[in-house]
């Protein structure tokens, strides 16, 4: 069963979701990130799945995000160095590394720049359908970003449902969506922060210094990747992993954008495989 918790790490407050071993265990534990417009509750049912194996797992809402804090843009910047520098005393004050990195969607930039930046805290890492080589957002999420047009499409709570099943390529159920719109039905903050972040996430610029960075990284890597993505297509993920000195790549069949909603199933012990490996 997942636990929740709100700590405060200087001026800002982390939610996150936690789920723990029945038992002592030496296992790593593993930190799981969240990608667009999602939260940490996209992981509610991989969480227990991992844990049952050995792992603590921690699947935090990002700064912005869910029931983090949504600082305003001057205080925050919503830049991949100040998500970096909020991760980083996240992971100091749950006293996590080292632990295993599991990315996803279009912050997992950020969860990878995360893992290049500390090679000494992530043991293993997990790349599932992040931004990759060549990638750019898709138009959907491209116009929340626009002057005028994106504030006016982020203070729609619909936008969240319509994201999600679009990028899942399923319906999902009205209790996990009434979860997702809550932040932004509660006030424009999680609006206003949607559109900072997209407009300072720097993909053209970081996709090009990870890939660079993941040639060199000698922890072992699992690209796993959603089959019917609509966004980010299998060949990005194939040649990532080509890349890689210590690297594997695994087909989520029929799972999409977000393979922890729709391929949880098929998800799980891909995960335990590979995270429960002993170096």
């Amino acid at each position: 069963m997942n636990s929740q918790h709100l700590i405060e790490v200087g001026p800002l407050s982390w939610f996150y979701r936690e789920a723990v071993p029945l038992g002592p265990s030496d296992l790593a534990p593993v930190l799981f990130l969240h990608g667009l417009p999602a939260q940490g509750y996209s992981w509610r049912a991989v969480l227990p799945g991992i844990a049952e194996r050995g792992h603590r797992c921690v699947a935090p809402d990002w700064i912005g995000s869910g029931l983090s804090s949504k600082p305003e843009p001057k205080a925050f910047g919503y830049t991949p160095a100040a998500f970096l520098t909020a991760l980083a005393a996240f992971v100091q004050t749950l006293e996590l590394a080292p632990f295993h990195l599991v990315v996803q969607g279009f912050l997992g930039s950020v969860g990878i720049q995360y893992a290049l930046a500390h090679p000494d805290q992530v043991r293993r890492l997990v790349i599932l359908n992040a931004p990759l080589g060549a990638a750019k957002l898709p138009w959907s999420m491209q116009q929340w970003g626009l002057p005028l047009l994106g504030e006016m499409l982020t203070q729609d709570p619909i936008l969240v449902d319509r994201t999600l099943e679009a990028g899942s390529k399923y319906q999902i159920p009205d209790a996990d969506l009434e979860v997702y719109r809550r932040p932004f039905l509660k006030s424009s903050a999680a609006g206003k922060a949607l559109v900072a972040t997209i407009r300072n996430l720097q993909l053209a610029q970081a996709l090009p210094e990870i890939t660079t960075g993941l040639k060199t990284w000698t922890q072992p890597v699992l690209v796993a990747w959603g089959d019917q993505d609509p966004w980010l297509p299998l060949s990005l993920g194939q040649e990532t992993a080509r890349i890689l000195k210590d690297g594997e790549f695994t087909k989520l069949l029929d799972a999409g954008h977000y393979p922890q909603e729709d391929g949880f199933i098929g998800l799980v012990p891909v995960l335990a495989n590979f995270l429960g490996r002993r170096d």
